[in-house]
């Protein structure tokens, strides 16, 4: 079992930033492919980003792209967002995936098999 948590959430005001962090544990030795995704009261869950296991090749939702960053640092497990020029339309629930098993490159939230139990970023305008 591979144990995700995130960290870094909280509330910022338009136009700040935010970088959200999620480690991945469980595993000895192996890298996984990760991922965001969000989700705001009332509304479906959406992709954020996705980052192959060795960082060569990254995703993004349309709604944060040259907005959002992802990143991972390997020695670590960990996986950062790097959220600038945050909205209140950013305003939502984050979860990290760890994607083990699926589809290389998918934005589908099926498509990964582990996940965090999310970190709330607020942003007031």
């Amino acid at each position: 079992q591979v144990h995700v948590v995130e960290s870094g959430g909280g509330s910022v005001q338009a136009g700040g930033s935010l970088r959200l962090s999620c480690t991945a544990t469980g595993r000895a030795g192996v890298t996984f492919a990760m991922g965001w995704f969000r989700q705001a009261p009332g509304k479906e869950r959406e992709f954020v980003a996705r980052i192959s296991w060795n960082g060569d090749n990254t995703y993004y939702g349309d709604s944060v792209k040259g907005r959002f960053t992802i990143s991972r640092d390997n020695a670590k497990n960990t996986v950062y967002l790097q959220m600038n020029r945050l909205n209140s339309e950013d305003t939502a629930v984050y979860f990290c995936a760890v994607a083990e098993f699926g589809p290389p490159g998918s934005q589908q939230w099926a498509a990964f098999d582990y996940y965090g139990q999310g970190t709330q970023v607020t942003v007031s305008s």
